[in-house]
């Protein structure tokens, strides 16, 4: 292999065989309300576009595209490798995303579940604004973008926007220390712009411009069904709405990916001959101790033949006892 292969080799991404395998943030609990949320706009025969703003490389929206219908189309914007707007969200993408995110390694992880690509816009998040998407044209949009209050308030703006009247936004890190704020945005579309929520997880909010209560209901319906998850109902300044909160533990594992029979091949052949070269080792260590201590029987034995040693034996077995007890503390002294 040359050296531009092997670099090239170095440089490519590696193949997931489980969505676990993707780097991200998505826990089991929110992957679950995906697909819950997702599957019943389906089963109610809705369609409608998909969107997530910020992808990172790509664990929610495998998911998220799992789900996509015929007629409908998948949009996922993200910076990926390109450069910032602004020096805020520079230093944001530098501290948190530029060692590791890349559009190839997205795109790779992605193709490992799913069939085509989705529509990529390698863009800031603000360039989906001013009629670029369809109103109401969307079902469902993530946003997981900027932790900036101006561009999280903005992203929330184009959902609005985007979204059809019973459609399901959901917006990560609304409640986390380091991210004031998605807190920010969050909960002044919901005092202000008419964003109504619907349940609340320790990651993640979901809400609605629409009814929020039909969804509520059926959340609630489930509670002392789900293993390990607690479900329960508040009130917020009259908005009433659901929590979930409790261990993803038992949660039924999202499907494998194209390459998972391959890499588990692959990691059972590893496996052999680590196993094989183990065995081989420590042949060779028995080996060696094996030489060395036939190596030291061969010393001592020798030893023993010197004529010196032999004439002080036959010197010890042919004197009396007392003279020989007598020769050796004279040695001693």
């Amino acid at each position: 292999m040359t050296d531009a292969a092997l670099s090239a080799d170095q440089q490519r991404p590696a193949e997931p065989a489980v969505l676990d395998d993707v780097p991200g943030w998505f826990w089991d609990q929110d992957r679950h309300l995906f697909d819950w949320f997702l599957g019943r706009q389906e089963k109610a025969g809705r369609s409608g576009d998909l969107m997530e703003m910020g992808a990172y490389l790509g664990r929610s929206a495998i998911v998220i595209g799992s789900h996509l219908q015929p007629g409908e189309a998948f949009t996922v914007c993200d910076l990926f490798d390109s450069d910032a707007p602004d020096d805020e969200n520079a230093a944001e993408m530098d501290m948190s995303y530029r060692r590791t995110l890349t559009r190839t390694a997205f795109e790779t992880n992605y193709l490992a579940f799913n069939e085509r690509l989705p529509e990529i816009v390698q863009a800031p998040t603000s360039t989906l604004g001013g009629g670029r998407v369809a109103p109401g044209a969307f079902r469902f949009i993530h946003i997981d973008a900027s932790h900036l209050y101006e561009h999280v308030a903005e992203d929330i703006q184009v959902a609005r926007t985007a979204l059809a009247s019973d459609g399901v936004v959901v917006l990560d890190d609304y409640r986390s220390a380091h991210t004031p704020g998605v807190a920010a945005a969050t909960w002044e579309a919901v005092f202000n712009h008419g964003l109504r929520p619907i349940v609340l997880t320790d990651s993640k909010f979901y809400g609605t411009w629409g009814d929020p209560e039909p969804a509520q209901l059926d959340l609630l319906a489930r509670r002392g069904t789900l293993p390990h998850c607690d479900i329960s109902s508040e009130s917020v300044d009259g908005h009433r709405l659901v929590r979930i909160s409790g261990s993803d533990a038992g949660a039924d594992p999202f499907r494998v990916s194209r390459h998972h029979a391959r890499l588990a091949a692959e990691a059972e052949h590893r496996a052999a001959e680590e196993v094989a070269e183990e065995a081989f080792r420590a042949a060779e260590r028995d080996r060696e101790t094996a030489d060395r201590d036939l190596a030291d029987r061969r010393a001592r034995a020798a030893e023993r033949r010197r004529p010196t040693n032999v004439a002080k034996r036959a010197v010890g077995d042919l004197l009396p006892p007392v003279v020989t007890s007598a020769i050796r503390r004279a040695r001693r002294g």
